[in-house]
């Protein structure tokens, strides 16, 4: 696990391969909740974690308020960087969790790798990922696990870093070394370093994609927020939709509130839930530069 500090300082010190925006002087206005935006957007794009739920508890209140956005004629679609888990896991979990989302509301940063292998689908990748997780979405690839057999890393031809809860640092240095010998592409399906959990922070494939690439220099391909190609799948599942009546509700500041500044669309950082839960957000939103339009207290 890694500290919400930690975790903050190791965002700031990847910038440079995180996407642009524009700065802005424009400041963040102080919400309750999200009831108080409601009358103002048409869509609302909700992060998971640290939004519908952290880890395996759903946070109290959301469920009812997707509720009170749908029937005020709101569309609400989650868009996350749920990699580690096949679509129909993701679906089943949210159900479990009471919250009832259309399989195609749900777009996911797996859903976006998948969609940007352009072509790809005959290479033979090396898997990082978790084997309980299954590989649902994945079975028209052809794919080795990443593990403790070095001969994987050597004969694979690039490598897809999509769940990172079995991963260890014996198979981080084993990746590091197979890249330092034969560069080859590194497609990450979830950029996030951490995602929030009941005791702390875990470690997601965006910590160790970073790390390799500051020890290889091989800059991999990231697929979620804060990269567009996200944003585009949701875009298109909408169609026709003022871009100006969209809010992406979300508790990262480099994930959800940066992503969102990138495609230009307004944004609401969640403060009391997720990341900033217990900590300074207003702080933080000064420290980095990465104003949302709203600091909203919780969903």
């Amino acid at each position: 696990m890694m500290s919400a500090q930690t975790a903050f300082e190791a965002y700031e010190a990847v910038r440079h391969r995180l996407p642009a925006m524009t700065p802005s002087d424009a400041g963040f206005r102080r919400m309750a909740t999200l009831a108080h935006l409601a009358d103002g957007f048409d869509v609302f794009l909700l992060d998971a974690f640290g939004v519908l739920n952290i880890g395996e508890a759903a946070i109290p209140g959301t469920r009812e308020r997707i509720d009170d956005l749908r029937a005020a004629g709101k569309r609400v679609l989650v868009v996350s960087n749920a990699a580690g888990f096949p679509h129909g896991a993701l679906i089943e979990k949210y159900t479990r969790l009471g919250y009832d989302f259309a399989s195609e509301d749900v777009i996911t940063s797996r859903a976006t790798l998948l969609a940007g292998l352009n072509g790809r689908h005959n290479v033979h990748w090396g898997l990082m990922a978790t084997r309980k997780s299954g590989l649902r979405d994945l079975e028209d690839l052809t794919l080795t696990y990443l593990e403790e057999d070095p001969a994987a890393y050597n004969q694979v031809e690039g490598f897809l870093l999509v769940g990172s809860a079995a991963w260890t640092e014996e198979r981080q240095a084993l990746l590091e070394a197979a890249l330092k010998r034969n560069p080859r592409p590194v497609l990450v399906g979830n950029p996030d370093i951490v995602a929030p959990r009941e005791t702390g922070f875990s470690v997601e494939p965006g910590h160790f994609a970073h790390r390799l690439a500051n020890q290889t220099g091989v800059v991999p391909e990231f697929y979620g927020k804060p990269f567009p190609d996200i944003f585009e799948l949701a875009f298109k599942r909408l169609g026709p939709v003022d871009r100006s009546r969209v809010l992406m509700v979300g508790d990262s500041l480099h994930t959800d509130i940066l992503g969102a500044r990138h495609v230009g669309i307004s944004s609401a950082l969640i403060a009391d839930y997720g990341f900033f839960a217990g900590q300074d957000a207003e702080k933080a939103v000064q420290a980095t530069g990465i104003v949302p339009q709203f600091i909203v207290d919780r969903p």
